[in-house]
């Protein structure tokens, strides 16, 4: 099961923000610090500066570039896939310099670890751009995004169950809040993201098949559970102490989205909600018997992740079948706020 750290630290949220000063008293200059993470599916940026026990974001980036499109298929990271992430993190490269970072860290997660170009494809992102991409492995990619997003987990006794539903993979983390800083129990890294599983099974795209698809999504989604499964905790321990379940990914905040009713993305909506499970089961199974187009046409979803919200669908069902939390929590924050956090406090 490869090495996990025991501990992580437990942080409040940002405090209000309190001026540096140097030793002669003068205001100094604010340090910043950024963190990229670069998906299966995402290249986002976040750049910040510390504040209080927390820190304050000055600059922030995302887009979608489906750097795993294809590899399902071939293995390797096709050249259109690159050209767009490449687009992507010259923008990034740009903003890392007008915002003088004192310190950053990029990381590249499953595409490029599975990739068979993906250590070529590193090595032209930073000939091209100066980024120096770190591909991370699974175990610290779980780690990361505990790192950054536990502080939402309800309050309470027991484990609680925190997941990160990728592109190409689903991070799941079994950890325990009952003593002065949160312990990881167990962890478990399933194959299938929302690009990986689409292509492996298929876009949902035919009204005569949609039915079957899903089912076989469900079906592939269970059996890459199922090692964990079978070592977590079961009743009737959950009659003493009710299961915690906490969700980071694009998958989660987009439900959510459905959840409330947005008609577009609020962030300070959607950060620290708690929305029945029942209730964000049945959005998953309306969302899996829509059409394309009835999926494209919610304003949360929009053309651009119609395709692929069935897959994370079809994850987080497995992930309420594994763990049967009554309420779920949804974080809009995980690997690069875990970053900013390790950057801030070691440096490293």
């Amino acid at each position: 099961m490869g090495e996990f750290p025991a501990e992580l630290p437990r942080r409040r949220d940002p405090a209000p923000a309190r001026t540096a000063h140097n030793d002669t008293g003068a205001t100094s200059r604010p340090r910043h610090y950024a963190a990229l993470d670069l998906g299966t599916n995402n290249c986002r940026l976040l750049i910040a500066r510390p504040q209080g026990d927390g820190f304050a974001v000055v600059d922030a980036f995302s887009r979608i570039v489906r750097l795993g499109e294809g590899l399902a298929a071939t293995g390797r990271l096709s050249d259109a896939a690159i050209e767009r992430t490449i687009a992507a993190l010259r923008v990034c490269a740009d903003k890392l310099r007008r915002r003088n970072v004192t310190l950053a860290r990029s990381v590249a997660t499953e595409a490029c670890r599975r990739a068979d170009n993906g250590t070529q494809f590193i090595a032209r992102v930073l000939r091209e751009t100066g980024v120096h991409l770190d591909i991370i492995s699974a175990e610290e990619e779980a780690r990361l995004a505990v790192l950054g997003c536990h502080v939402l987990l309800e309050p309470g006794d027991g484990p609680a169950l925190v997941f990160d539903i990728g592109g190409g993979s689903t991070e799941l983390v079994l950890i325990d809040t009952a003593g002065p800083v949160p312990t990881v129990r167990d962890w478990h890294s399933a194959p299938w993201g929302v690009v990986s599983l689409t292509e492996s099974v298929g876009a949902n795209r035919d009204d005569s098949t949609r039915v079957a698809t899903y089912a076989r999504m469900r079906a592939l989604v269970t059996e890459s559970f199922a090692p964990f499964a079978a070592r977590l905790p079961r009743p009737p321990s959950f009659a003493v102490t009710p299961p915690r379940l906490l969700g980071t990914s694009g998958t989660v905040t987009t439900l959510a989205s459905v959840h409330l009713g947005l008609e577009r993305y609020d962030r300070a909506q959607v950060d620290g909600l708690i929305a029945p499970a029942a209730a964000m089961r049945a959005i998953s199974r309306d969302l899996a018997g829509k059409t394309l187009a009835q999926r494209a046409a919610l304003p949360c979803i929009g053309r651009e992740r119609a395709d692929l919200v069935v897959a994370g669908c079809a994850i987080l069902e497995g992930i309420l079948d594994l763990w049967p939390a009554e309420r779920l929590g949804v974080a809009d924050r995980g690997i690069r706020e875990g970053i900013l956090r390790r950057l801030m406090e070691t440096g490293s």
